[in-house]
């Protein structure tokens, strides 16, 4: 018997931008490091086609729900043709209150078999995970590097990459013609501030920076650490790294274009409906926390143009990703390792990419938006980016840091200042 069931709770679904924007929404932090322990070693598949029965939780990846239930029992469906003595069932939650029922369900001890997870939910999980090498050794050598990093904690692949997505540089065409800078946009960060003075003589933005302390700083400060050559934690992932010289420079720059008046000053202490801000009504030359599809219907599709990340030290941006991970307290480890295999494979990892209006994670798989420029031009910057430094304390170190960055744009605090206190409360977090 196969089945995929759409899970309700009372929680209603957010999508769009306001969920990127939230802190701990799909947008997450993940790199190699944090010292969380894994369940256990990885399990080996046996010979031969599987048996037993699988659950699986995942999310409205595909919004339209009867076209996600409709992929799933169609993937099923393959799969048990090859392996008829497996009972697959996907049961598709909302996103919204996802951490506390598969926490529940977890301490519980009804836990599903396989699950999707995002990279900082990853180290979170650690203990009640098991790797999956082995299971995808014959497909992980084609996963883009920065997609296999983003599910490595210690060495183990703590989940497979189903699907990715980037967070570059998006410019508005029409704004640049406006001023007379037609096709000069930047590459690096003193080109934006080169520029920012004649946007702000024109009643426009050179950009926008999302302040407010419950906005996610993967898709905002993040970014220029990186770009400065930065990171979140140390190395061991034992102590913070962001108030280094590097992000010292991130957040002066950032500051720079708060105190300069180039960003929309409501935006660095509140979150407004997007159709209220000034990205969305076009007073804005280019942006890295909106991708094309955020603004596409404002600016109108034709002066959407997509750029690789600004650079600083090097040119690189935020990218999210997707993964289904393992629990090592499967009843049936080998059929939930091969249906979990099945459903990260780049064939099925492709097909649920373009359905989703995401990239699927393997390097050979170019060319799934043929036809659409902009998509097409997203795709290619797939690896300049990275989804950070993984960490079991990433969604606490951030609620005490995004508060003081906020303290340093509005001119409460110098950027060392901002930082170091930051560096202070994160502390006793890391213990």
């Amino acid at each position: 018997m196969t089945r995929t069931t759409q899970r309700r709770t009372p929680s209603t679904i957010r999508r769009g931008w306001t969920a990127a924007l939230a802190a701990g929404s799909l947008g997450a932090l993940a790199a190699c490091g944090g010292g969380a322990d894994t369940g256990g070693a990885a399990p080996e598949p046996e010979e031969g086609a599987a048996s037993g029965s699988v659950t699986m939780w995942t999310y409205p990846v595909i919004a339209d729900e009867a076209a996600h239930k409709a992929f799933w029992d169609d993937k099923i469906a393959e799969f048990t043709a090859e392996n008829p003595d497996v009972d697959v069932t996907v049961e598709i939650y909302p996103w919204s209150g996802r951490d506390e029922t598969l926490a529940t369900a977890i301490a519980g001890g009804k836990a599903p078999d396989v699950v999707y997870l995002i990279p900082d939910q990853l180290p979170k999980y650690a203990k009640s995970l098991a790797a999956v090498d082995n299971f995808v050794a014959d497909q992980s050598a084609g996963l883009r590097e920065n997609a296999k990093a983003a599910v490595t904690v210690d060495g183990d692949m703590l989940g497979s990459p189903l699907l990715m997505n980037a967070k570059p540089l998006v410019c508005n065409a029409e704004a640049f013609e406006k001023i007379g800078e037609s096709g000069n946009y930047p590459a690096t960060w003193d080109d934006l501030m080169a520029l920012a003075p004649k946007f702000q003589d024109a009643g426009y933005d050179v950009t926008n920076y999302w302040g407010a302390v419950d906005a996610t700083l993967n898709e905002s400060f993040y970014p220029l650490l990186w770009q400065a050559g930065g990171s979140v934690f140390s190395e061991d992932g034992t102590a913070v790294a962001f108030n280094s010289a590097e992000g010292v420079e991130a957040l002066q720059f950032a500051t720079d274009l708060a105190q300069g008046g180039y960003v929309e000053q409501d935006l660095l202490t509140t979150i407004p409906a997007f159709e209220q801000t000034h990205t969305a009504q076009g007073k804005i030359a280019c942006t890295w926390q909106q991708g094309p599809g955020d603004v596409a219907s404002f600016w109108g599709e034709e002066n959407v143009v997509v750029l690789p990340p600004l650079s600083k030290a090097e040119s690189i941006g935020y990218g999210t990703v997707g993964g289904l991970s393992l629990m090592n307290t499967a009843e049936d480890t080998d059929a939930a390792g091969k249906w979990l295999a099945f459903a990260t494979s780049d064939a099925v990892s492709a097909e649920y990419a373009k359905a989703a209006g995401w990239f699927g994670p393997y390097s050979d798989q170019t060319g799934l938006y043929e036809g659409d420029e902009l998509m097409t031009a997203l795709e290619g910057t797939l690896d300049a980016t990275t989804a950070g430094d993984l960490n079991e304390k990433s969604r606490e170190v951030m609620g005490v840091l995004a508060p003081e960055i906020q303290a340093a744009l509005i001119g409460e605090k110098t950027p060392e200042q901002a930082l170091d206190d930051a560096a202070a409360a994160a502390e006793p977090l890391l213990r």
